[in-house]
């Protein structure tokens, strides 16, 4: 699934090619696309049509285009293999949603696996920000400028739970999944497994000062592309899978010490971590 590098990635690309367009025509080509908006294919296309582009937002792992009347935002949110594409796409097979825009530039919503999808959502005010309702939950994640540290600590040192469990909580800091998980915990030197509760301040702040980092690197190089199912709005693949310290890298050398990497089941997928660096919590 795409995480914070990857959708901020595709969010910078929609911002270079969609503000100030209108829209003049949505087809929905599959109905699971817009599951999400109550009132349905029918609602979204009429609500969109007509509507400019005003701006683009994310916050974790969604993203949305704000629209002309201030009030509502295009939510979307692209699942597992959801691509939002500028241009015409190589093949239909897995197209979505199709938008053209005044300019006459294409706007694809392609999806595979249909996990993703679009939706119109009101605006609101939290904490000093004005996003979509869906979104509102959501914790503030690491790259965002009003991302406070210190508040999330103070939170993660009230959790009796594993520390990478409650990196993947969305609620806590939003934006992390698996993959960034594993490469801030190897950073900080610290096993998912260890207790949240059971960690130093100074640790806690390492292991948020890594997920900053190491996600701020990854956007740098376009995201992390393991297959053709995540690429950027001109259909490009990242290239930060180079860089992986730990994530995927089972039986291959640690990059710090030499021992070989493992990887171990955890929440129905894959933990990778080096037994000498992050040691495994005593039970």
């Amino acid at each position: 699934m795409p995480e914070l590098p990857e959708v901020e990635v595709v969010r910078r690309g929609l911002a270079a090619h969609v503000l100030g367009r209108t829209i003049t025509a949505v087809r929905v080509h599959h109905p699971r696309a817009v599951r999400r908006h109550v009132g349905g294919p029918a609602d979204l296309t009429a609500r969109l049509v007509g509507a400019q582009i005003t701006g683009t937002g994310r916050r974790g792992k969604y993203l949305w285009l704000t629209l002309d009347d201030n009030d509502h935002a295009l939510v979307v949110h692209l699942g597992m293999s959801g691509q939002m594409l500028i241009g015409a796409v190589p093949t239909t097979t897995h197209l979505r949603i199709a938008v053209l825009l005044d300019d006459d530039t294409a706007l694809n919503f392609v999806d595979q696996r249909t996990f993703g999808g679009w939706m119109l959502a009101e605006m609101v005010d939290v904490d000093g920000d004005t996003v979509p309702v869906p979104v509102a939950h959501l914790g503030r994640d690491p790259l965002d400028p009003h991302f406070e540290p210190e508040a999330v600590v103070a939170v993660l040192r009230a959790k009796h739970s594993e520390i990478k469990r409650q990196l993947l909580d969305q609620t806590v800091v939003s934006g992390i999944g698996n993959i960034y998980a594993d490469e801030a915990l190897w950073r900080a030197g610290v096993h998912g497994a260890r207790r949240a509760d059971a960690l130093t301040r100074p640790t806690l702040r390492a292991v948020l000062a890594a997920a900053d980092t190491v996600m701020t690197e990854a956007l740098g190089a376009g995201g992390t592309s393991f297959d053709a199912l995540y690429v950027n709005v001109n259909g490009e693949s990242g290239y930060f899978d180079r860089s992986l310290d730990v994530y995927g890298r089972e039986g291959l050398g640690c990059r710090r010490c030499g021992t070989p990497i493992r990887r171990e089941k955890f929440m129905n997928r894959s933990s990778f971590f080096c037994p000498k660096c992050q040691p495994r919590p005593r039970r």
